[in-house]
């Protein structure tokens, strides 16, 4: 890229989309050196923060000089700055901790709640010609979300079917793999291995890494020790989730974190850090306090967990054995110290379906293999007995024409857009081997 200088002002010629500026600021694509706020004020971007795929602010963590002032905080962008009004952030306590308003245009200054300013970057003024033509350009293409997407409802459902089932094994080799690191840490005890997986899958996509953090961070032998003990599985999680951490004025809490307290010195617990758990876009039925609860509930009542995951096979046996509630302290709180509308935190099937998925079936896969005794028939016919998910890459190859009845299909489409499409590995790919040969040409490989 030629070096020149910024033009204030630069001439789009089309609409800015707010992607456009999260890749700018993203990968620093303009002039870093010398930034400076709308009001004139020196701004010295040391760390971009992380972009934030969901609901909130768009970048977290951000650590920005402005002036003399160093700030660790959210930034939020905008094609105009009176978007901030729009999207009325201003009021939502989400955007209190939002320490630089990145913007296209500026149109009207911004105020936190305190009548102070938001500090402003007008980021077209430090945006290179060359970049902006160069994105213009990347915008007027029609990007392909996958390679075959004009072809692949023409493959053959017998064809299709067959390459999907290939798809979803290699998805459970996969798995497998995952799983013989985790049998290594626990020195082969499969009760700890479905453990840290449930804790794992408890969380869901949003707090799952938390969880799986809270999981390991003790040995499963103290979780064994407190199976006798009424609440005590659920202290032990609490407490090393940092629930404990905070004060709350509130009975049960106190005699909670009083115990927890108590096995701390007992088993020389350390907690993890509790602000890994995410409530804010999260629905209340996936509060980890509540998914905490459920889980320690099924570990309460269950000693032996892991017999019994394999000695059932059926899609109902499992509704059964997933069948479990929050504990009672629960049923009026979805956290603690703030009561609620009285209401039983029940497991719902559709959860147990995602259990049986992501954790049921890959486990008993993987047992299956190390005990050279796999069959794949039974778990097929289990998986195919689940309900398909339904996510964003489920419902465009929908879109396609391909054809998605239960959870195999859908597990075995997501890795095919992960590991073969994505990475563009069409020639290492059956849909796109069969195309070659049925439609020479008409891949763009």
């Amino acid at each position: 890229m030629k070096n020149e200088t910024p033009k204030k002002g630069v001439a789009t010629g089309f609409v800015i989309p707010e992607a456009f500026l999260h890749s700018i600021w993203r990968f620093k694509l303009f002039k870093t050196e010398a930034l400076c706020s709308s009001s004139g004020e020196k701004i010295q971007m040391l760390h971009g923060g992380t972009q934030n795929l969901s609901a909130g602010p768009d970048f977290f963590n951000a650590k920005i000089k402005i002036g003399n002032q160093l700030w660790v905080g959210n930034v939020e962008m905008h094609v105009k700055s009176s978007d901030w009004y729009a999207h009325k952030h201003e009021k939502d306590p989400n955007y209190d901790n939002v320490i630089l308003h990145v913007v296209w245009e500026y149109d009207v200054p911004i105020f936190r709640k305190n009548n102070e300013e938001i500090s402003t970057l007008i980021l077209q003024n430090f945006v290179l010609s060359e970049t902006l033509e160069n994105f213009k350009e990347l915008f007027r293409k029609k990007q392909r979300w996958i390679l075959c997407e004009k072809d692949i409802s023409s493959i053959s459902s017998f064809y299709m079917r067959a390459w999907l089932t290939r798809l979803y094994t290699e998805r459970l080799e996969r798995k497998t793999k995952e799983i013989a690191v985790l049998l290594s840490a626990t020195k082969n005890d499969w009760e700890a291995v479905l453990f840290v997986l449930l804790a794992k899958n408890f969380g869901t996509v949003l707090n799952g890494g938390a969880f799986l953090n809270m999981a390991r961070s003790f040995d499963f032998s103290v979780l064994r020790k407190l199976q006798k003990k009424e609440s005590g599985i659920e202290t032990l999680l609490m407490g090393q989730a940092g629930f404990f951490e905070q004060n709350v004025e509130d009975a049960h809490f106190i005699a909670c974190r009083k115990e927890y307290q108590y096995l701390q010195k007992k088993f020389c617990l350390q907690p993890v850090f509790n602000k890994q758990f995410q409530f804010f876009r999260t629905r209340p039925s996936n509060f980890p306090t509540l998914r905490i609860s459920q889980l320690s509930e099924l570990y309460q009542g269950h000693p032996h967990l892991f017999s019994e995951v394999l000695q059932r096979a059926g899609l109902e046996e499992f509704y059964d054995l997933f069948q479990t509630s929050a504990s009672e302290y629960w049923d009026t709180h979805y956290v603690f110290g703030s009561p609620s509308k009285k209401r039983r935190k029940k497991i719902s099937k559709s959860f147990v379906d995602l259990l049986v998925v992501n954790t049921v079936v890959p486990l008993k896969f993987a047992y299956g293999f190390f005990q050279k005794s796999s069959s794949f028939e039974g778990l097929e016919i289990l998986i195919q007995s689940v309900k398909p998910e339904s996510n964003s890459i489920i419902e465009h190859f929908k879109k396609l024409g391909v054809e998605v009845f239960s959870a195999l299909e859908s597990q075995s489409l997501l890795e095919l857009k992960n590991h073969y499409c994505d990475p563009k590995k069409c020639l290492e790919c059956s849909i796109g081997i069969q195309l070659l040969k049925e439609t020479s040409g008409n891949i763009e490989v």
